[in-house]
């Protein structure tokens, strides 16, 4: 099972006890994957198309609680692709769905449905447990999660750009930057962050996700700030045995030529130093020296040494 999966797996059982964020998040699973037909009598019915069996659960689920509603649930087998399963959940009498397409605001007072199933009444959404329920559902309905251990994203599909708009306001409402971006005829409501995602999993109340994501985070950074020390040391170990391979090379073009003898005394123990511990770093080699000297000390040592060296050549 996918990371996405197991987090609408985690929200397919968070089920909120007031019936008016039950109503929002119904909304919201309507409003991005649910359909509404009406006969030329004018009969109404809506229904869902999931092919995550969580989503259909959670959506049967509200419309029992909040509405009393027992919907009929189908399975389909894809025939090419056995393992791909749909589930439809429909409320076949008329009755009963427009009572719940009225409650959630997808149905005008004249009796037409919204525009693209779109929420345009924010009552169901003013308040923050509300909105959170919301997110939840849309996310249930139409999101999904990259795996965190190789990438961050979290997105939600959306048909409409106003669909969209309207839930990159909701998510913007907990502190939350959302982007959209078109995909083919979608709009896709988008989040890359992973501090941000962590944040979006708190407000869609999934706890067991957000640690296991808080948990990669960290492992991630340890690791990652690890491999940047050994980077660093790694490059500090070079470079030092490139100075020091230059250091030697130039004393012994100094030494073939002349002997120590030829270096200044102040130079003569650096030198031999040098060419005794050729591996040593400066901090090293600097407290071999009776007494130890500075680092800095030694560096300016050694450049006068190679500058000699060339002067000489």
């Amino acid at each position: 099972m996918s990371f996405s999966s197991h987090v609408k797996e985690e929200l397919s059982r968070q089920v909120s006890p007031a019936r008016h964020c039950q109503i929002a998040e119904t909304a919201a699973i309507l409003s991005l994957c649910g359909k509404v037909h009406i006969t030329e009598d004018n009969q109404y019915m809506i229904r869902i198309h999931t092919e995550n069996v969580a989503v259909a659960r959670k959506y049967f689920t509200l419309l029992k609680k909040a509405f009393n509603i027992r919907a009929d649930v189908a399975i389909r087998r894809n025939a090419f692709l056995k393992k791909n399963r749909t589930y439809t959940v429909a409320v076949r009498r008329s009755r009963d769905a427009v009572r719940v397409l009225q409650a959630a605001r997808l149905l005008g007072d004249d009796g037409d449905v919204c525009e693209n199933m779109s929420v345009v009444k924010n009552l169901i959404i003013q308040n923050s447990c509300c909105r959170r329920a919301f997110v939840r559902g849309a996310f249930l309905a139409a999101g999904s999660l990259s795996d965190p251990e190789k990438f961050y994203h979290f997105e939600i599909v959306c048909s409409s750009e106003e669909k969209a708009e309207q839930l990159r306001e909701i998510i913007g409402t907990f502190s939350i930057e959302a982007k959209i971006v078109v995909r083919k005829k979608y709009y896709v409501v988008y989040i890359k962050e992973g501090s941000q995602i962590v944040e979006i999993l708190n407000v869609m109340e999934a706890p067991l996700a957000l640690m296991e994501l808080e948990n990669i985070r960290i492992l991630k950074e340890m690791r990652n700030s690890v491999n940047r020390q050994v980077n660093c040391e790694t490059a500090n170990l070079v470079k030092a045995a490139d100075a020091s391979a230059r250091q030697i090379a130039a004393i012994k073009s100094v030494l073939r030529e002349g002997g120590e003898e030829a270096f200044p005394d102040n130079l003569r123990e650096t030198v031999r130093l040098r060419l005794s511990y050729p591996t040593d770093s400066l901090t090293e080699l600097a407290r071999r020296f009776d007494p130890p000297i500075s680092k800095p000390g030694l560096s300016h040592r050694l450049k006068k040494i190679t500058e000699f060296a060339a002067k000489e050549n």
